[in-house]
C-alpha cells in the first residue's frame, strides 16, 4: 500500500481521503479541528452541491442526508438595475435536483465515518515543520487547506488570476422561520440581484441544529449600500441589518423576513476573499514537494455557488490520477499535469463563470437571461448549467452565439423572443414608475 497524507478535512480532503481508502491506499487525514470542534464551531458556508458533484459522494456512500433534506429544485431570479427597481425575472429548474448541507454537520460525521472504514484521522494543526516530516514518511502529501500558513506555500499563477483583492463582502447566516415563496411552483434557490450594489442568496439548506431552513448569503459591493455587515458581532444584529439592507434594495422581500430567528449562536459568519488560482505544487525548505487540491489551489468568490462542487470534482479526479499512477512517483511533473488536466476539464470554466457574475453581465448573458424570462425551456438550461458551467461557453461570452442558442431553443428568430422579452422589461419599467408615484 502506497502512503498518502492529506492535510485538511473539509470537502477536497476528506472526499480525497474516502476514495482513496477505496482503492486500498494507507491514508492519513490531517485535521486542525476535532469532529466535536468542527461539529460546534461557527458556521462555514452555505455549500449548495449540484448534482455531478453529489454523484461523487454518492459513489463513495457519503451521502447520508439524501432522505432528510429538502432539495433545491430550481433558481427564482430577480434583477434590478438599481435599489428597489425590479425588472426582470427568470425562473428555471434543474434537472437533478441539489441540496446544501451544513459543513458543520457533514464534515463531522464524514470523519467519524473516515476512520470507521479504517482511515487514520490524526487531529493536530499542521504546520511547515509537520510537512516536512509527512513529505519525508510518505510517498505523497496533498494540502487541502484553503488558509492559513501552509496555503501560502502555493504561488498565485498571475496567467490565471485577474483579481487582487476581494470583489465583494461576505455575510452569512442560517435561518429558521423564514416564510418561503408560495408564488413558485417548486423549492426554490432565490436570487436577489442588484446590479449596482450587489447580490443576494437565499439557499435550501440543512442546518445541524433545525434540520430544513435557509442559508441566506449577502456578496456587498465594496463601499456599496449593501456593505453594512462590517461591525456586526452576534447572529440576531446580522438578521436586523439584513432587514434594512433587504428593504432598501428588494423591499418586496421583507415578509420573508419577518419572523427570522438565528439556527443557533454561531451560524453566521462574515468576511472578504481575494479569487485567486495559484500553482499545484509547493515547495518545501527541504526541497520536497506538497500537492495542493481544493482551495488551496482554486479559490473562487462563492457567488456563483462553484465551491464545494469545484472541490467535490477535483477530490474525483486526483483520485483517478493516484490510481492510474500504479507505482511510478508522485512527482512534481506529475502534479502539474493532473492539475493542468483540471483546469481544462473544470476549473478554468469554473473559474471564469465565477469572475462573470462579479462584474456586470455580458450582453450575450443578459440576452439569454431576458430569452429565459420569457422561454421556460431557457431558462431550465441556463440554471442546470451551473451544474456545469462548461456548458455557458461560447454564447455566454459571444453575442453572436447567444443568439444563436436563443433561436435554435425557440425553433425560430432570437429577434422576436428578444422583443418580447423587452416589452416585458419596459412593463415592468413602467410599472414601478407608477408604484414610486403613488
Amino acid at each position: 500500500m502506497r502512503r498518502i497524507a492529506i492535510v485538511g478535512a473539509g470537502q477536497a480532503g476528506l472526499q480525497l481521503g474516502f476514495g482513496l481508502l477505496q482503492w486500498g491506499y494507507d491514508v492519513t487525514v490531517y485535521s486542525d479541528r476535532s469532529a466535536e470542534e468542527w461539529f460546534n464551531g461557527r458556521a462555514t458556508g452555505t455549500t449548495f452541491m449540484f448534482d455531478r458533484a453529489l454523484s461523487y459522494e454518492r459513489a463513495l456512500g457519503l451521502n447520508l442526508w439524501d432522505k432528510e433534506v429538502q432539495w433545491g429544485e430550481g433558481v427564482h431570479l430577480d434583477f434590478s438595475p438599481t435599489p428597489r427597481h425590479r425588472l426582470l425575472t427568470v425562473e428555471g429548474r434543474f434537472a437533478m435536483h441539489g441540496q446544501a448541507i451544513d459543513q458543520r454537520l457533514k464534515f463531522a460525521q464524514w470523519m467519524r465515518e473516515f476512520e470507521r472504514r479504517g482511515g487514520n484521522l490524526v487531529v493536530k494543526p499542521v504546520d511547515l515543520d509537520t510537512l516536512e516530516a509527512l513529505a519525508a514518511t510518505h510517498e505523497l502529501v496533498v494540502v487541502a487547506a484553503g488558509k492559513g500558513q501552509i496555503s501560502r506555500l502555493f504561488e498565485r499563477d498571475p496567467r490565471r488570476s485577474i483579481h487582487t483583492e476581494p470583489q465583494r463582502y461576505l455575510a452569512l447566516m442560517n435561518l429558521k422561520g423564514l416564510t418561503p415563496w408560495t408564488e413558485v411552483p417548486f423549492h426554490t434557490v432565490k436570487f436577489s440581484f442588484t446590479g449596482t450594489d450587489g447580490e443576494i442568496f437565499w439557499v435550501p439548506f440543512h442546518d445541524k441544529t433545525v434540520g430544513s431552513c435557509y442559508s441566506v448569503l449577502f456578496e456587498c459591493r465594496i463601499g456599496g449600500v449593501m456593505d453594512r455587515f462590517r461591525e456586526v458581532e452576534s447572529g440576531e444584529e446580522m438578521i436586523e441589518v439584513a432587514r434594512r439592507v433587504v428593504a432598501d434594495v428588494a423591499p418586496w422581500e421583507l415578509p420573508h423576513f419577518a419572523n427570522v430567528e438565528i439556527t443557533d449562536p454561531l451560524a453566521w459568519s462574515k468576511g472578504a476573499m481575494t479569487p485567486e488560482v495559484r500553482r499545484p505544487v509547493g515547495h518545501l525548505p527541504s526541497g520536497r514537494i506538497v500537492m495542493g487540491i481544493g482551495d488551496s489551489v482554486v479559490l473562487n468568490d462563492p457567488i456563483a455557488g462553484q465551491g464545494s462542487n469545484a472541490a467535490s470534482k477535483a477530490a474525483h479526479l486526483v483520485t483517478q490520477r493516484i490510481v492510474e499512477r500504479e507505482r511510478r512517483p508522485f512527482d512534481a511533473g506529475w502534479m502539474e499535469t493532473v492539475f493542468d488536466d483540471f483546469w481544462e476539464r473544470d476549473a478554468k470554466h469554473i473559474t471564469n463563470f465565477s469572475n462573470l457574475f462579479l462584474e456586470p453581465i455580458t450582453a450575450a448573458g443578459r440576452e439569454v437571461l431576458l430569452a429565459g424570462s420569457q422561454v421556460p425551456e431557457i431558462a431550465d438550461e441556463f440554471f442546470d448549467n451551473f451544474n456545469n458551467p462548461q456548458n455557458f461557453w461560447p454564447w455566454i461570452e459571444d453575442l453572436r452565439e447567444a443568439r444563436r442558442f436563443i433561436a435554435e431553443r425557440t425553433h425560430g428568430s432570437w429577434l422576436k423572443t428578444a422583443v418580447a422579452a423587452r416589452f416585458a422589461v419596459l412593463k415592468n419599467l413602467a410599472h414601478g414608475q407608477e408604484r414610486a408615484m403613488m
